[in-house]
Order: structure tokens, then sequence, then C-alpha cells
């Protein structure tokens, strides 16, 4: 199937659900592009699911470059979203434009995400007049988290929800193409989603959105400490990435491994030789 663009993700509204993934590496994004996800995004979210940090703030842009472009190695065929980090937009639109355009460059994605609403609009405005396609992303947004209370379901409130409606709309009319709600009521999603006129896409924002996104590591389950409510397992590779390292340590400390069958042979008349 060709690579989508950005015209035909405004095409699928109403038509086919918007399928997006997160990947961090090469091999998952191998993995994502051969189960026909519609577009991978390279999330800060590495931080806290690859690097062990307690928040994505840590995440610096070469962090960002250089796993988009392991990602674009495994994914040649998908259209990549890459976050701009945290402190990559905040100091003004000549910084945030270097900045989007040095991470496109160096990476060849094809969209940046920046979180935000009314706060971030010019900025958006500013990126996608020069060119730079940009998802948005209200509602529960990590790297502010800890203004918002922390990680928890955002517009429960009238005043909230009106402001998370008021941000989606903000961002929209500042020329994003799509915008990711995080960790929202399910009916202020759909409220929103009917207003706007492009792709809303939903994590823990309920089924009435034009698409859904997972972190790649939750739908895998690498992790059993904490799964968020909105998640849904689709495989618990870490119970079973356990069990065949366990079986690994037991083989080699038994002697079972390596086997004749992993092993290299060499003519007797070589080894003879040598003594």
């Amino acid at each position: 199937m060709p690579k989508y663009t950005v015209p035909d993700f405004a095409a699928l509204r109403g038509k086919q659900k918007i399928v997006m993934l997160t990947a961090y590496d090469y091999a998952g994004a191998v993995m994502a592009e051969a189960a026909g996800v519609d577009l991978i995004l390279v999330g800060d979210s590495l931080g806290m699911v690859v690097l062990g940090y307690e928040s994505t703030v840590f995440v610096t842009m070469q962090d960002m470059i250089h796993h988009t472009r392991a990602v674009k190695r495994g994914a040649r065929e998908s259209f990549i979203v890459v976050d701009m980090p945290f402190g990559s937009v905040q100091t003004g639109l000549t910084d945030a434009l270097r900045n989007a355009v040095h991470l496109i460059k160096e990476t060849g994605a094809d969209a940046v995400k920046i979180e935000g609403g009314e706060e971030v609009v010019e900025i958006i405005r500013h990126l996608s007049q020069s060119g730079i396609p940009v998802v948005g992303h209200v509602g529960l947004t990590p790297q502010t988290a800890v203004n918002l209370g922390g990680f928890k379901v955002q517009g429960k409130t009238v005043q909230d929800a009106q402001q998370i409606l008021r941000d989606a709309q903000a961002v929209a009319d500042a020329g994003a193409f799509m915008v990711v709600l995080e960790a929202i009521p399910a009916p202020l999603a759909q409220k929103i989603t009917e207003r706007l006129n492009i792709p809303t896409i939903g994590i823990g924002a309920g089924p009435h959105l034009d698409g859904q996104v997972l972190v790649y590591h939750d739908v895998l389950g690498f992790f059993d400490r904490f799964t968020p409510k909105f998640v849904k397992q689709y495989a618990q590779m870490s119970k079973l990435g356990t069990e065949a390292l366990q079986q690994f340590v037991r083989e080699v400390r038994t002697g079972v491994f390596p086997g004749p069958e992993h092993s290299f042979s060499m003519k007797e008349e070589v080894l003879s030789r040598l003594y």
C-alpha cells in the first residue's frame, strides 16, 4: 500500500478508523509496519518506557533524533510523527521552527507533534505555515503533567472540559492536521470529534474518535507492574520473555546450551596442525 500523506488522513474521517502506534526502535518499527498500522509515533514517552526516566521532560532532541532514525530505518513506507521534546518549543517561534526543521532533516520524519492548547497555537501556526505538518496534543499532556495534578483524567469539571474544547479548536484553527486527545472522558472526546474538521486520535478518550493510539510496549505487555485503565494488552511479553530468559539461564548453567547444533566444527587435520 502507498505511504499515506496528510490529505489522506483527512479523507479517512468517517470512512475508516486511523491506527497509530508508538515505536522507539528498528525492531518495533518493523513489526508495526508489518502489522499494517497507518502511522507511527516516535513519542517522547521513550524517556519513561525505554530510558527509564520518571517523566518525559528529561528527553533531549538528540534522544528523539537517535530513536526516530532507528524507526525510520525499520519502517521506510510508514508515515512517521515525532514528538517535539520538552524545551524545544518553549523558548519562542524562532527556536521552535529551528528545532522542528532540525528534527525533520535529521530523521526523515513526516510530521512533528506538539503538546498544548491555546498557549502553543502561534507555534503550531508558524510551523504549519512554514511547511511542517503538525499533530496537536491536548487533554493530559505528559510534558506538563505536574501542572495538571499528575497523570490523571482531565476535563471532568465544566471549566476544565470547556478549556479542553477551546484548546482542541484552537489547535485545529492554527493548522494542525490531526490532534491527539489523551485521558479525557469519552463524551467530551466525542463532542470534540464532532466539532473539529481534522482527525482526532484517542488514547484513554473512548471509542468515538477518528482513530486510536497506544504505546507499543503496552499493547504487547512488556510491563506488568502497572497497566493504565485505557490499555488493552494483546500479549503478555513480560511473562513470556522472563520465562524464556529463565530457561536460557538454566540451560547455560547445566551445560545444555550451547549444543552441537549451535557450535561450529573444524577439520581434524587443521586441528592437529595446531599442535
